[in-house]
C-alpha cells in the first residue's frame, strides 16, 4: 500500500512563501498585536503525555495482551510474545472503518484509538504462512474519550517519539521562542522545511508496512512525507498542539500531511499556508523540496480539492 507514497512529490516545484504571524492569525480568527499576551513567551511543555501500559485492564492469552487502561486517552497497547514470524493488528472502529498496523515482536506497542466514542473490535493475526494469517485474538473495546483531542496528543506507531528525543528537545527549543500555539507551529513548519531533505532513493524503494522513525529522520535530516509529516507531528504534539497525521491521496498518489488544531479556531485541515492571498494544505514536504515559485503546484494544492484523506493516526 505505501509502495507509491509520495512519488507524486519529485516533480513539484513549489515555494512556500513567508507570511507575517499577523496574516496567519488573521486567516485563523486569532487576534495578532492587540493581544495582551504580544510579547510574552508561550508556555512550553515539559511534562509529556507519554503513553502507558499500567495492567489495569488487559485482555488476551499466553502469547498476546492487550492493554485497554487508558483508552479514555485514545490509545490502546499490544504485545505479541508467539512464535509467528510476522502480525498484523486489524482495529474496527465504531463507524466501520478500518485500520491495519504491523506489530513488532517482543514489546508493547502503542494503537491509537482515532475513531471517537464506541465499541472498537480490534483483531490480532498471527501469520501462518506466505500471506496467510490467523485470527490469534478478537477483542471487543468500548471507549469513552476524555475529550476528542486525546488520540492526538500522544506518540503512537505512526507518531513514535519518547521524552528522550532529540525531535522533542527541539520543540522545547522552539516553543522557547515562540509568544502562543500558532507561533510555535509556523516556526516547526520552517524548521522542518528547512533542515529535512526529501529522500528520493526511499521514497523509490519504500516497503509495505512502512513504519516512520521520528529520531532517525531527525538525526538523517530527510526522509520521504511519512516521515516528515511524522516529525512535525511528533514536535506538536509532545507541545500539547493536538495534531492529526493524516495519509490518503495527492491526487491519485499516496501521499501523508497533517492537520492542527487551534484554540478559537478549531481544526485547521486544509488552511495552514498562507502567501499573501491564498491558503493551501500544511504539507511540509511540498515546502521543503521546491524552489521555484510554481503557479501550477500551487494551483494544484488550492484550496485541499486534490486531497483526500483515508487514515487519520
Amino acid at each position: 500500500m505505501m509502495k507509491r507514497l509520495c512519488l507524486i512529490l519529485v516533480a513539484f516545484s513549489l515555494l512556500i512563501s513567508g507570511c507575517s504571524l499577523d496574516e496567519l492569525k488573521s486567516k485563523a480568527g486569532m487576534s495578532s498585536s492587540s493581544s495582551e499576551n504580544a510579547g510574552v513567551p508561550r508556555t512550553t511543555v515539559h511534562d509529556f503525555n507519554m503513553p502507558e501500559a499500567s495492567g489495569t485492564t488487559i485482555y488476551g492469552n499466553s502469547t498476546i495482551a492487550i492493554d485497554a487502561s487508558n483508552t479514555s486517552e485514545g490509545y490502546v497497547m499490544i504485545k505479541y510474545t508467539g512464535t509467528a514470524p510476522k502480525v498484523q493488528i486489524q482495529i474496527h472502529n465504531p463507524d466501520g472503518s478500518e485500520y491495519d498496523y504491523p506489530l513488532e515482536i517482543g514489546e508493547y506497542h502503542t494503537l491509537p484509538l482515532t475513531g471517537g466514542n464506541g465499541t472498537y473490535q480490534i483483531d490480532v493475526l498471527e501469520n501462518v504462512t506466505a500471506d496467510m494469517y490467523s485470527v490469534g485474538l478478537s477483542q471487543n473495546v468500548k471507549v469513552e474519550l476524555a475529550d476528542e483531542f486525546r488520540p492526538y496528543l500522544y506518540p503512537n506507531q505512526y507518531v513514535n517519539y519518547t521524552a528522550d528525543s532529540e525531535a522533542v528537545a527541539k520543540g522545547i527549543e522552539l516553543s522557547d521562542d515562540s509568544t502562543d500555539d500558532i507561533s510555535f507551529i509556523t516556526n516547526v513548519y520552517n524548521w522542518v522545511i528547512d533542515n529535512i531533505s526529501y529522500d528520493t532513493d526511499l521514497a523509490s524503494n519504500v516497503t509495505v508496512n512502512y513504519i516512520p522513525d521520528v529520531d532517525t529522520t531527525y538525526e538523517s535530516k530527510k526522509g520521504i512525507c511519512f516521515d516528515y509529516a511524522s516529525l512535525m507531528s511528533a514536535m506538536l504534539r509532545s507541545q500539547d498542539v493536538p495534531t492529526k497525521l493524516v495519509v490518503g491521496y495527492s491526487g491519485t498518489a499516496y501521499h501523508a500531511w497533517i492537520s492542527v488544531y487551534l484554540e478559537g479556531s478549531g481544526w485547521v485541515d486544509d488552511i495552514i499556508e498562507f502567501n499573501g492571498s491564498d491558503w493551501s494544505l500544511m504539507d511540509p514536504t511540498l515546502a521543503a523540496n521546491n524552489a521555484n515559485n510554481d503557479s501550477a503546484v500551487k494551483d494544484y494544492v488550492g484550496d485541499g480539492s486534490n486531497y483526500t484523506a483515508k487514515y487519520t493516526y
